[in-house]
């Protein structure tokens, strides 16, 4: 079985000095190696068989017999690391919460401890008569969502 170290040790020495990040990494029973990366501003396709050549220069074939797969995260997909998150900052996302609620809005801010979406809400202001719509601020943390996906609009 291919050794998952070798091959995190290979996307790290690939990743060092670049603006990529690495968002998931598996090694199935099979010896199916997926390697997901992103970018700020997109992943290209031939910075993915760079990775991949890079990764196959480091573990020999002849030695483990393995199937290769390196992408990108793919857009509206969920996030899956903190990174994502930080990148997309000031953009639309939807956010479901594990109880099923989706809340869609700009990504306003990322920490440690989770996030916060502007959720545009009609809210009753003390003196006027009527509701108004506002972009009010909404925090959850990492734990009580299912997903978060940049929302993307047509």
């Amino acid at each position: 079985m291919i050794d998952k170290k070798a091959v995190e040790k290979a996307v790290s020495e690939w990743l060092e000095g670049k603006e990529y990040f690495l968002v998931d990494l598996s090694v199935s029973a099979d010896d199916r190696v997926v390697v997901v990366i992103d970018h700020a501003e997109g992943v290209w396709i031939e910075d993915c068989a760079d990775l991949s050549r890079h990764i196959e220069s480091r573990i020999s074939r002849e030695e483990e017999d393995y199937e290769l797969e390196v992408g990108s995260a793919g857009l509206g997909q969920p996030f899956r690391v903190r990174r994502q998150y930080e990148i997309h900052v000031g953009k639309p996302v939807e956010t479901q919460t594990k109880d099923g609620k989706k809340h869609r809005g700009t990504l306003l801010a990322v920490d440690d401890s989770g996030f916060e979406v502007g959720v545009v809400q009609k809210v009753k202001e003390e003196g006027k008569k009527r509701p108004v719509t506002k972009e009010v601020p909404m925090r959850f943390t990492f734990d009580d969502v299912a997903y978060t996906k940049y929302l993307i609009k047509i």
